[in-house]
């Protein structure tokens, strides 16, 4: 889905004979801005799952969004009653939430047929919208495939209006290629994109026609991964995905270009590693635009093999600094749709003064000889309570704490901001850089202190180095494997 989807006027009441009313409202509605209504603070619940306004599961799975006005209009699979042993088409339903937390069903945006693509015992997947400004027609595209998965293609439907009814206009391979997990992409240019994953070969990026409802041209050929979504800040679009592994969950991962047709960076993990992406699969990302500032969520699906329709929505804010992405792990987290803000309610370490405990070798993060130089060096070693041991934390934004040395008073630092493997830590005059900025990731107990530790800058996370438990050992910046040496205990 886009990072920022256009934003139309709310939608008008579904009555006989006012299509064109609402048609002449969208078109007005790209001129004038709608005024937000006053939003409530909601909060949400990591793993619950969650229902629309008549009590029933949200069955929002492999979600799709656009936002029209102040309304989002969700889209997904629904998946009422199957299990991983069938999962044929059902309908794609069409859901209406003005913050994000409260969903009414609005009805059936694609419905089975009698037979064909959405017929009896058809594969009907992941389910994106995109609103084409030029044709004033909302296009949704889908994976299309039966049951053993070797149909491989892509679907499209087209509607006037958020919820449709959508009318089916066929599959295709786009350019020849076979097509399973897909995600679309809008730019702020009004460009559009497909991400098509090419039967486990490699994952696809295609320039969408101008009226979106067909391929135009290859633009880039990524590693094989599936469950794609893009986002674009600034000048940077960051691409998330899964590995493939069925219906079990992964470390999903990301790379980040400045251009869709690359040259993309090396794909790497968002969340802490051996978490499985806190145990789900991305499914798209949400723009959360507001009079203070902008708001990206991770939406992606925990599923639940024996019960499909209550699989989780795992949806989480996402921290974006420069070029890296790092999701926190949030028990509760409330959202301002308004303001476009969140804040964590759990999760995270208290402001104030800590230790920190690394959970393979039972000793705590130190400045060796209790220094307080400039450069002096960090290491781990027996407890002592001594000061050098002692670190302060204070709350940049979102998860983003710096880490001051009781004893020294300076900040713990990447020298030169690094963002190689291996470099051991130091402590540094407190500059506000990303080399001194650090992600706090819970893993563990949701209601435990045990956090995964990475530097905004290098997207690398603290870790001792080659696991050791001997004192003395560096304390160094490592790529995230979900070893016990690269978590700490806070407390």
């Amino acid at each position: 889905m886009s990072s920022s989807p256009h934003r139309l006027p709310r939608e008008r009441a579904n009555r006989p004979l006012a299509l064109l009313a609402v048609l002449l409202a969208v078109v007005a509605g790209l001129l004038v801005p709608a005024a937000r209504a006053h939003a409530a603070v909601n909060t949400f619940t990591l793993g619950a799952t969650r229902y629309d306004t008549d009590g029933r599961a949200l069955q929002l799975h492999g979600m799709g969004i656009v936002q029209v006005g102040t309304t989002w209009y969700g889209f997904g699979e629904d998946k009422t009653g199957q299990t991983t042993a069938n999962t044929a088409f059902q309908d794609i339903p069409c859901y209406t939430s003005t913050d994000l937390a409260n969903w009414t069903h609005q009805g059936t945006a694609l419905a089975k047929q009698g037979s064909g693509d959405l017929g009896p015992n058809r594969i009907v997947e992941r389910p994106k919208v995109l609103y084409n400004a030029a044709t004033k027609m909302f296009v949704m595209y889908l994976h299309i495939d039966n049951t053993s998965y070797s149909d491989q293609r892509v679907g499209v439907a087209t509607s006037p209006t958020p919820c449709g009814p959508y009318t089916y206009r066929g599959s295709f391979q786009p350019l020849g290629n076979q097509s399973r997990d897909i995600g679309l992409f809008q730019d702020t240019d009004g460009s559009a994109y497909l991400l098509s994953e090419n039967a486990g070969r490699s994952l696809r990026i295609y320039r969408l026609s101008a009226d979106y409802t067909t391929v135009a041209s290859a633009v880039a050929t990524l590693p094989n991964y599936e469950s794609p979504a893009v986002l674009k800040v600034g000048g940077t679009y960051y691409l998330l995905a899964s590995h493939l592994t069925g219906w079990a969950t992964n470390d999903n991962v990301y790379a980040t270009a400045s251009s869709m047709a690359g040259p993309w960076s090396a794909f790497r993990n968002f969340a802490a590693a051996g978490t499985n992406t806190y145990n789900s699969q991305t499914a798209n990302i949400i723009t959360v635009q507001g009079s203070s500032a902008t708001t990206y969520i991770y939406a992606g699906d925990r599923w639940t093999g024996n019960a499909m329709g209550t699989s989780p929505l795992i949806w989480l804010p996402l921290t974006i600094r420069g070029t890296t992405v790092n999701l926190g792990q949030y028990p509760s987290w409330s959202l301002d749709t308004d303001a476009g803000t969140w804040s964590a309610n759990s999760g995270l370490p208290s402001a104030g003064t800590h230790v920190l405990k690394n959970a393979n070798s039972g000793m705590v993060m130190d400045a060796s000889g209790a220094s307080t130089a400039t450069g002096g060096k960090i290491i781990q070693w027996p407890a002592h309570g001594g000061a050098n041991q002692q670190w302060r934390l204070t709350k940049v934004s979102d998860n983003v704490f710096t880490v001051v040395n009781v004893n020294s008073g300076l900040c713990l630092d990447v020298p030169d901001g690094s963002t190689a493997n291996g470099v051991q830590l130091q402590q540094w005059t407190c500059t506000g850089g990303a080399g001194q900025q650090w992600a706090a990731d819970l893993v563990g107990s949701l209601t435990g202190s045990q956090y995964v530790l990475e530097n905004v800058g290098s997207g690398l996370v603290i870790g001792v180095a080659g696991s050791s438990t001997a004192s003395g050992a560096q304390v160094s910046q490592l790529g995230g494997t979900g070893a016990s040496s690269q978590v700490w205990t806070v407390s």
